[in-house]
């Protein structure tokens, strides 16, 4: 644990050390930095090697750096004990483990005594050096950076870097660095075309605030801070890297009152340095003086920054270059590529425009009297031009004095979009700040030189509240989109003027190959309603762990769909009803959920269940979860919303089931796995649309599905095994009856055997029957009962063949000898020989009848037979009625 908590402190000094000397590199605080051999770049430049106080040290007295110094520097101070220069001799950090070097001392060791020759060789003991007497290889006036998430290091501050003049470059990287959340979806990005000068979101925000403070100009709120604000001990460098106070509480300024804190409020939400701040407001105010009577909201904003704002104002020759390019890009596109009136006649000022715009940019690797006068003669002619260009006719219903540079489409809502999104607050980005109100009143200052109408600000602001709630998923900002999308107006309830106007607000998009013309309302609400309408299109996976946000996406969607449908771009596309819209969400999301769910069984190992057996289930409770969970929200807008969920997945279960039914001919345990489960489903889908509609409507749907017939297939298997165990239990009748011997079985039970056996045949075949866990009908069970009364008569028939008839039974009367006619009048006739046996011992050899016992043992046997059927009977319908209500 021990070595972890080394090797991770070594990484993160390791870390910290790298980030530092990227940052003092590639600043502008080393005025010249000379390369090791073989080095060309400082990718090239092993960073671990290069010693850090040496770089410091030259930062601050403002000597070139040669690292190849550097280098050799770090290699030979890593033989010394490394001190801190805190002036205090309490701690000290040793190139040996600081866990087994222990505690430092509390007190100077003695001084070392006289060497004399001991008689017996002892090891001198080891002592640790003193502190105070180690002379420091350090510049005492540097200190070592430590790790930037240590609260007990001692930080770098602007005292140890006395050249550290400007922080714009620290400033604009940090504002780089904490720029919006990366997750933002790229299909929520707004149907519009990237600008040809390559103008990024930084810029666009720079100069939205740079509108921004000259709308607030033209009220009077434009002032210039008094002195530039003392750099504290907490310096940019550490800012940039994110470090705080000692404390870890971050103390907010008081805010001025009035529209100058709002501004300063404005400046901090945007992420703008204090430095372009002051340069762009002394700027506009330079610009004004003497142009009595002109508001500073009709300025031309950059060609104006251009003109009053030196090179001499800015820290370094790089932040001056990238702060130009930015001026002249958002010319030449608001000018230019999106100008709002375009060139008419003058066309030809546009190649103009370009030529001149491309001199001042190649002034600047001119000499400097060469290139400021190139500048200057080119500042003018470009003033002749643009201003020309940008103070035409007033657009749409804005009247007044209007100066076209940034009013043109798409540049002017991209603009706004910038200053819309300062009303989140930067500590919880979920939520908005708590000067939205009055930001958002500031803003409206904006609507003359952008362009902005009531429409096009509630638009906006619904994607960027839309944009921030998919950033955060903070349900609070989906609730305040949802608002604003409720007031953007219908194209009835806008005014002629900004009808024309919203009209003539188009772009051309590449799409999938092809171009694709766009007007305003589509390029901002298509992207809502496309992100709403992906969510919705698989509900059951975005929404799975909290169905209830699902009812809010739906009223985004629905709210879209209404104001696209009024475009006429999409009116043909949009043909579906709100009504068959959430129908498609339906089947949309139930057959990706199905087809996760088949997947999911297909790779499953269960051998003790059908695939088919265990996708019912699956498919059950996935109906089950639809219509508790998300099929009330979309009943909202569609009554028949648990018909169609119940009858797609009907039908989807139904395509996987057939081939099973069609290839089965007898009853397997496949079959008496998938039956059950298979009509389980039908049952509770039939239920669930009985239930969403009427009596008679019910019928109707059911009628419209293809039933997968479970009973009907289920009742030919049980007839043919049936069949089949009626065929086994007459075998068994006949085996029966020739081996009885017609001897009861005890003294108690005075019946045959043969009956015993009959009787466990059949109860077997009713066991056996009753377990099918198959649906059945009546039709099988009367089949069953038929054999089985076949199956005793058969028995009882073999029982009776062997009784003689009655008269064979009963004896004969015996004979008269002495009154026998012949005997007294034929004397000398030679007399009959007669029987000398007993007519019924003569009968029973004749007629081969049963003895009485035998006899008694068959009754018995038909007896115990009856009354056992009774039972059995009794039985039977038990258990079938039982089976019919489960």
């Amino acid at each position: 644990m021990e070595e972890e908590n080394a090797i991770e402190l070594l990484q993160r000094y390791r870390r910290d050390r790298q980030t530092l000397l990227d940052f003092v590199l590639s600043g502008s605080l080393i005025k010249k930095v000379v390369m090791p051999p073989g080095a060309v770049t400082l990718d090239d430049v092993d960073l671990d090697q290069v010693s850090v106080d040496y770089v410091l040290n030259c930062a601050k007295k403002g000597a070139m750096l040669e690292l190849s110094e550097a280098i050799r520097d770090y290699h030979d101070l890593t033989g010394f004990p490394q001190m801190n220069n805190s002036g205090c001799g309490d701690e000290f950090f040793l190139v040996t483990d600081l866990d087994s070097s222990g505690s430092p001392p509390k007190r100077a060791p003695p001084p070392a005594p006289a060497f004399t020759p001991p008689p017996v060789y002892t090891p001198p003991a080891v002592i640790a050096p003193p502190p105070m007497a180690t002379p420091s290889l350090i510049e005492p006036n540097v200190s070592r950076s430590e790790s930037f998430e240590s609260s007990q290091a001692r930080e770098l501050t602007v005292d140890d870097i006395d050249d550290f003049e400007d922080d714009e470059d620290v400033e604009v990287n940090s504002v780089r660095m904490s720029r919006r959340n990366p997750n933002d979806p790229a299909d929520l990005a707004l149907k519009l075309p990237s600008f040809s000068s390559g103008i990024t979101d930084d810029d666009l925000r720079e100069t939205a605030y740079e509108v921004l403070l000259a709308c607030a100009g033209a009220s009077g709120g434009l002032i210039v801070p008094s002195a530039e604000k003392k750099k504290d001990k907490k310096s940019k460098l550490m800012r940039k890297l994110g470090r705080s106070s000692k404390s870890g509480i971050v103390v907010e300024p008081h805010r001025a009152p009035g529209l100058v804190g709002l501004l300063e409020t404005m400046r901090v939400q945007m992420e703008i340095s204090e430095s372009m701040d002051v340069r762009t407001r002394k700027g506009l105010l330079n610009a004004l003086s003497g142009k009595v009577g002109k508001r500073m909201d009709t300025l031309l904003v950059p060609l104006e920054l251009l003109s009053c704002i030196s090179k001499t104002e800015f820290s370094d020759r790089k932040a001056f270059l990238r702060w130009q390019k930015r001026q002249l890009n958002i010319l030449e596109e608001g000018l230019i590529n999106h100008p709002v009136v375009g060139f008419g006649e003058s066309g030809r000022k546009a190649s103009e425009l370009r030529i001149l715009l491309s001199k001042i940019e190649e002034s600047e690797s001119l000499p400097p009297s060469t290139g400021e006068l190139q500048r200057i003669e080119c500042l003018r002619s470009l003033r002749e031009i643009s201003i020309s260009l940008a103070q035409r006719p007033a657009r749409g219903d804005l009247t007044g004095e209007v100066c076209h540079w940034a009013d043109g489409y798409p540049l002017n809502v991209r603009l706004y979009e910038k200053l819309l999104a300062s009303v989140f607050d930067m500590l919880d980005e979920g939520k908005l700040t708590e000067e939205v109100e009055e930001i958002l009143e500031l803003l409206k200052s904006t609507w003359r030189v952008l362009g902005i109408t009531e429409t096009i600000h509630y638009t906006c602001f619904t994607w960027v509240l839309f944009r921030q709630f998919v950033i955060t998923s903070e349900q609070g900002m989906l609730q305040h989109a949802i608002e604003q999308l409720k007031k953007v107006p219908l194209k009835e309830q806008r005014g002629p003027q900004e009808r024309l106007h919203l009209k003539s607000l188009h772009s051309e998009l590449e799409e999938e190959g092809s171009s694709r013309e766009f007007s305003f309302l589509n390029s901002f609400i298509v992207p809502i309603q496309g992100w709403a309408d992906r969510m919705l299109g698989d509900y059951h996976l975005h929404f799975s762990e909290d169905p209830r946000k699902m009812g809010n996406i739906v009223t985004v969607a629905m709210l879209a769909r209404r104001l696209l449908l009024e475009e006429s771009e999409t009116a043909e596309s949009m043909s579906r009803t709100d009504k068959e819209q959430i129908e498609f969400y339906i089947l949309s999301s139930l057959k990706s959920a199905f087809s996760r769910v088949l997947h999911s069984v297909e790779k499953s190992e269960t051998n003790h269940e059908h695939s088919l057996a265990l996708l019912a289930e699956e498919t059950k409770k996935l109906l089950k979860r639809d219509s508790s969970l998300f099929i009330p929200i979309l009943s909202q807008r569609d009554t028949q919303a648990t018909i169609v969920s119940a009858s797609l997945l009907h039908k989807l279960y139904g395509y996987k089931l057939k081939p099973f039914l069609d290839g089965i001919e007898h009853l397997t345990e496949d079959v008496v796995s998938v039956f059950p489960a298979a009509n389980s489903l039908e049952e509770y889908i039939l239920t669930l649309i009985t239930s969403a509609c009427e009596e008679m409507g019910a019928e109707i749907h059911i009628r419209k599905l293809s039933l997968y017939q479970i009973e009907s297939i289920s009742g030919t298997l049980v007839l043919r095994w049936v069949n089949s165990q009626l065929g086994r239990i007459l075998g068994w009748v006949e085996r029966a009856i020739q081996q009885e011997r017609w001897n009861p079985i005890s003294p108690q039970q005075r019946h045959g055997s043969s009956i015993v056996e009959v009787y466990r045949i059949v109860e077997e075949t009713v066991d056996q029957f009753f377990a099918l866990q198959v649906p059945m009908r009546l039709t099988e069970l009367n089949c069953l009962l038929r054999g089985i009364d076949n199956a005793f008569q058969v028995y009882a028939n073999h029982v009776i063949e062997n009784l003689a008839s009655k008269e064979d039974l009963i004896p004969p009367p015996p004979i008269l000898t002495r009154y026998k006619k012949e005997a007294g009048i034929k004397a000398f006739v030679k007399k009959e020989k007669f029987d000398t046996k007993m007519s019924d011992e003569r009968r029973s050899t004749e007629i081969n009848v049963l003895t009485t016992p035998t006899l008694c043992v068959q009754l018995n046997t038909l007896y115990y037979a009856i009354s056992q059927l009774n039972k059995l009977e009794d039985s039977i319908w038990d258990r079938w009625t039982s089976k019919k209500n489960r």
